[in-house]
């Protein structure tokens, strides 16, 4: 039986959940699912310049974690853009929000 995930730490998103492609229905796309620990490791990373140990440190894991966060996010966003691809921003219950800490 693998361990329990993590609590980790990511800023509050008020953003969409959804990003499609234009012109293209909902009920036509194929959904890819994101999670929001990933996209604030990206965000911590690429956007912050941060390296992989000091996102670690915010998000509260490993920089190992950071860094297959890091690898799935990309991944996910790529092939969406790539394929026309919904992108769905999963807020999931593994994150905190960091400023209230729930």
């Amino acid at each position: 039986m693998p361990r329990p995930r993590k609590q980790r730490r990511c800023q509050q998103y008020m953003g969409d959940t959804i990003y499609k492609p234009r012109s293209i229905p909902m009920t036509e796309l194929e959904v890819i699912t994101i999670d929001l620990s990933d996209l604030e490791a990206m965000r911590l990373c690429d956007l912050d310049g941060l390296d992989q140990e000091e996102a670690g440190h915010r998000i509260g894991v490993s920089r190992g974690t950071v860094q297959r966060m890091l690898k799935r996010g990309r991944a996910s966003v790529v092939e969406a853009l790539l394929t026309s691809k919904a992108l769905l921003i999963d807020k999931g219950e593994h994150c905190e929000d960091l400023h209230t800490g729930r």
